[in-house]
């Protein structure tokens, strides 16, 4: 009888173990369903490291290694090259380069649905930064090497402060700027997926 008790509550939790899961993989994305969808074994490991990325990328934030913006700024390239650079070193170059492109899929959707990345509805510039970023964060891992987090977090601080990554450009007062140095006002940048502002290296200061 205990045999029999114990496998079926073994079954039941198998059961919701599998609801669980299989309603977390529908409220993704189309782009990172496809994604997981060819990438079962990964999606776990992927999973870890968006959250450890979130986790090293706030702290990282709340020093003054870097300026602070996780919107546009230093700290969101940071968060974009750390997460690759992981991403390679947990699930290889392919399926963290393939990952980072399904997530600016996403970002596109976002946009056409006026959904919130970081606080503002993500647009082409955007896109194009964090792209830009992600090859650089993967640049940074070289095939089968095990590079410390604390030497990962340092080579991409000095990465970003050497200009290698890309930001938007702003003021000092956080207002997006044109390539000319104009203000670009927010009520021209709403609905918008191409707009003027402007990608600089990531070592230039407002």
């Amino acid at each position: 009888m205990k045999k029999v008790l114990f496998l079926f509550l073994f079954l039941f939790a198998n059961e919701l173990l599998a609801q669980s899961i299989l309603s977390d993989f529908m409220k993704l994305s189309g782009p990172k369903r496809t994604w997981v969808a060819l990438h079962p074994f990964k999606a776990q490991k992927s999973d870890k490291v968006a959250k450890e990325t979130n986790s090293v990328a706030d702290s990282i934030r709340k020093t003054t290694l870097l300026d602070g913006d996780p919107s546009g700024g230093q700290v969101d390239a940071f968060r974009h090259a750390y997460w690759m650079a992981r991403l390679k070193q947990e699930i290889g170059h392919s399926a963290a380069e393939s990952l980072g492109e399904a997530h600016e899929e996403e970002n596109y959707l976002m946009y056409k649905k006026l959904a919130l990345e970081e606080g503002v509805v993500p647009d082409k510039i955007s896109s194009e930064m964090d792209l830009h970023n992600n090859k650089e964060g993967l640049k940074l891992i070289s095939k089968g090497r095990k590079l410390p987090k604390k030497e990962l977090i340092d080579a991409i601080v000095n990465a970003i402060r050497s200009g290698k990554m890309k930001v938007i450009k702003k003021n000092s007062k956080g207002k997006f700027l044109s390539c000319k140095g104009d203000v670009i006002s927010e009520k021209s940048l709403k609905g918008k997926w191409e707009n003027n502002k402007c990608l600089v290296p990531s070592n230039i200061k407002p």
